[in-house]
């Protein structure tokens, strides 16, 4: 029995990165799209829960069946579990997703909450970004890293609720020099909200901000990102320091 693949994203059912996902996933398995109908960027793992939910077939094909919801990335994951996926996938796959989910990215990025939602679900999952927010943007550069990290994964599956996410450098297949395992960099976004008036004097806030990361360490995905490495980062759902889980022992009574 071949593979069963469910793929989402958060640029929304018609991005061009989820059409190249699709394409080369298709070449490992049956494929179900379950995709919002729309741009969730920047949901994280927010599911819809004060309004139904509406799905809508895109088209049904020899081995792939493409669907849209009105909801979130993590909606999307739901649904195609529950509803309509035939059994439980073998691997869950997230983007391609235009832009950066390195660092301080993967807590707002739509695309890793799918991912994240997949892995509770007990899921084999992966989310895939490529540097670059151009709607024009080449994500031939994509395929080698992809079917590698496919084959790979099918063939070595992941430690439970143990799920990925992988950063592909704005760069030619030729100049990226491989693909490394590493941690998350430290960063953040600054001066996020900048004031502005309508044309009746009234004030709103649009979201703008800038990316904070100095000197990231050697190991982290933020530096080798910038040095022309693919960079995998394995993630968990579970968000306990368990490093200082003895320190923070002295607030019992």
């Amino acid at each position: 029995m071949k593979p069963l693949i469910l793929i989402t994203n958060d640029d929304g059912v018609t991005s061009r990165g989820l059409q190249h996902l699709v394409a080369i996933a298709q070449e490992y398995g049956e494929v179900v799209v379950m995709a919002p109908d729309h741009n969730a960027s920047g949901v994280s793992t927010s599911i819809t829960c004060t309004r139904p939910l509406r799905v809508n077939t895109v088209s049904q094909g020899e081995g792939v069946s493409i669907y849209s919801c009105d909801g979130t990335p993590a909606d999307c994951v739901k649904m195609g579990l529950e509803h309509f996926c035939p059994r439980q996938p073998d691997l869950v796959l997230s983007g391609i997703n235009y832009g950066s989910n390195a660092s301080i990215n993967i807590i707002y990025s739509g695309t890793i909450g799918a991912v994240l939602e997949a892995c509770l679900n007990g899921c084999q999952a992966i989310g895939f970004s490529l540097l670059n927010h151009n709607p024009a943007a080449d994500f031939d550069a994509c395929t080698h890293t992809i079917r590698h990290i496919l084959e790979h994964v099918l063939a070595n599956p992941l430690p439970d609720f143990t799920a990925l996410n992988v950063n592909i450098p704005r760069l030619p297949a030729e100049q990226i020099k491989g693909i490394r395992v590493c941690r998350q960099a430290r960063a953040a976004w600054k001066d996020g909200l900048e004031k502005r008036t309508d044309p009746i004097g009234r004030p709103y806030w649009w979201m703008t901000g800038k990316f904070v990361c100095e000197n990231p360490p050697i190991d982290s995905d933020e530096h080798l990102l910038a040095e022309g490495y693919v960079t995998v980062v394995p993630i968990r759902p579970d968000l306990t320091a368990l490093h200082h889980l003895e320190t923070i022992k002295s607030i019992e009574i």
